[in-house]
């Protein structure tokens, strides 16, 4: 306690940058991690030092991140682990370089006077691979955290000038006494006590995004569910069992001339866990030929159902579609994950909300609808199909439909049969187009949920995004024939090194993986296919893939592993052949 009392330190130098494009792997990236020492008083402002700016605004800056803070004492350590040269003022990517403050001394909400302005620490540094990029190390934003060196944010409480020797004093210092270090390894290391948890969550200096992490972390804790790290990862590990687990089939319906739809339920009896409106789920079964055979289809049904219910389209020449209409009778057992998958209705906005989809890509927008009855929300429903033998859900949809006061359709038939009625079986006679659309006046600020074919998607989401919709508003999922996993023992040999593939089942696509391919997330850059990421060595979990079938290896391991059924793709290299959801 008289320790933190007595915490000093004094300014060594004042950094600031602008974004700029630096040259990496190939690429150009936006960056403003390169500070550069100013000579004079620089003003700390509410957002963050005259002549800073950030590049990333969703990582950096913000009044929560007005100030990075780093220690001379760890460069000075970094010099003598690492044996580099003398490193420049900024080095580390802060604005401004100090004496004292070490990150296991500060505190999270400790108050101190620098210069002129009054501070308060906020949360740890977000180390993501720009920092490998400024110091010329990937391995740096690990290293960080492994250490306890992070370094941390300040938001401004008091504007006012800042200089090279200011001292810094402290103010006061917050009753929990939790220390930057273990603040960020309790988030980001394996072990994430709930007792931590809880004296985390009390402070109330603490940033609200490092908030929203330990409550789902803790959150878990009291479920007696933390696998993996939820605290971290998106989505993906808040599923209520992992890997796959046998579902039993009630019943098998006929929709329209090539769609049935299958219903799943637990052997035991017992309800099914609710899912979002939107996720779907991944099967495997042995195929016709015996080869492992998995699908991944979107939940057509009731979010709170206690069953799940997914709707299959016979498919022209695919190896699996039919096959699976034919096996999933009633009583019949299959391999099913849990629910998964970002795509999703927002439940918590009030929001005008617009459906569109075209063909099977009705199904997950289906349970979208299901999940919004009785809702007051103005709600759009587009959909195009052939004609009425190709439209399934009829009824299920106009009853759900005339549940919700605010709700308009528009159906188009492309190819509208004799027995359609104009008016009564659908509402347009062509494909949907951005005409047809315009003429409906759909607002701005609604919520666009889209789902079809790949043309049919980038057609309205161009659209969308050229008649001033924000990105932010438009969600999409992407549907298409899966691709087989091929047996996750068979592998080749080209030129002495290993070859192995990796189906991504919802992309319609198998890539194939040498020892020259690097890890799973550079051969997906290689092969342009867009995945999220930060760290790029298995700190963040922001690449965290589902694992339907086989093996991987780390190289670095990750701090925190992922659950059973995941993989961080941004460090992670194929053992055996492999079956991703993606």
């Amino acid at each position: 306690m008289e320790q933190l009392r007595q915490l000093a330190g004094k300014v060594i130098s004042v950094n600031v940058g602008q974004p700029r494009l630096v040259e990496w792997r190939g690429q150009k990236v936006r960056t403003a991690i390169w500070k550069s020492s100013v000579e004079g008083r620089v003003m700390a402002r509410r957002l963050n030092l005259d002549g800073d700016g950030q590049a990333d605004l969703i990582g950096h800056g913000g009044e929560n991140r007005a100030i990075m803070i780093y220690q001379i004492e760890s460069y000075q350590y970094w010099q003598h682990l690492l044996g580099d040269e003398q490193y420049e003022m900024g080095w580390f990517g802060e604005n401004l370089t100090v004496e004292g403050l070490a990150d296991s001394e500060v505190c999270i909400g400790d108050r101190f006077r620098i210069g002129e302005a009054v501070v308060e620490v906020s949360q740890p540094r977000v180390t993501c691979y720009r920092l490998g990029i400024r110091t010329g190390r990937p391995e740096m934003p690990s290293l960080v955290v492994q250490h306890g060196r992070p370094g941390f944010y300040v938001r401004v409480l008091q504007e006012g000038t800042i200089g090279a020797s200011d001292p810094i004093e402290l103010l006061s210092s917050n009753q929990c006494r939790m220390s930057v270090a273990s603040i960020d390894q309790l988030l980001y290391l394996g072990r994430h006590p709930a007792d931590e948890l809880e004296r985390a969550l009390s402070i109330d200096a603490l940033s609200e995004g490092w908030k929203g992490s330990f409550r789902e972390l803790l959150s878990a804790q009291r479920n007696g569910q933390l696998v993996g790290n939820p605290g971290l990862s998106q989505d993906i590990n808040k599923e209520p069992w992992q890997g796959f687990k046998r579902l039993v089939v009630l019943s098998n319906d006929r929709e329209s001339s090539d769609v049935r739809s299958i219903t799943l339920a637990a052997p035991t009896g017992e309800p099914l866990p609710p899912f979002a409106p939107g996720q779907h789920i991944v099967l495997k079964t042995l195929g016709p030929n015996h080869e492992p055979l998995i699908r991944t289809y979107s939940l057509s049904g009731s979010p709170q159902g206690g069953s799940y219910r997914i709707s299959i389209k016979r498919e022209v020449g695919g190896a699996g579609s039919g096959y699976l209409q034919d096996l999933l009778q009633p009583d019949a057992e299959i391999d099913a994950t849990a629910p998964r998958g970002s795509f999703k209705l927002d439940t918590e906005s009030n929001d005008p909300i617009v459906l569109l989809s075209a063909g099977i890509g009705v199904t997950p927008l289906l349970s979208m609808l299901h999940g919004l009855a009785n809702s007051q929300r103005q709600v759009y429903w587009i959909h195009g199909a052939r004609d009425g033998d190709h439209l399934g859900f009829q009824s299920e949809f106009r009853a759900l439909l005339s549940s919700l006061p605010n709700s308009k359709r528009l159906i188009a038939f492309s190819q509208p049969s004799e027995r359609d009625v104009l008016g009564r079986d659908y509402d347009l006679s062509g494909r949907l187009d951005a005409h047809a659309l315009r003429s409906l006046n759909l607002p701005k600020s609604a919520d666009y949920y889209l789902c079809g074919p790949t043309q049919f998607l980038r057609m309205f989401q161009d659209w969308l995004s050229g008649s001033g919709i924000s990105p932010g508003r438009i969600h999409v999922e992407f549907f298409g024939v899966s691709v087989p996993a091929k047996s996750a023992t068979t592998h080749r040999q080209t030129n002495g090194e290993a070859v192995y593939t990796i189906a991504l089942t919802r992309s319609n696509r198998i890539l194939n993986w040498m020892n020259t391919s690097g890890n799973i997330l550079e051969l997906m850059e290689a092969e342009q296919i867009p995945v999220r990421w930060s760290c790029r060595v298995g700190v963040c979990h922001t690449c965290e893939l589902g694992l339907l079938d086989g093996n991987v290896a780390y190289e670095p391991k990750p701090l925190d592993p992922p659950a059973a059924g995941h993989i961080l793709i941004c460090c992670a290299r194929p053992t055996s052949n492999l079956a991703l959801d993606l």
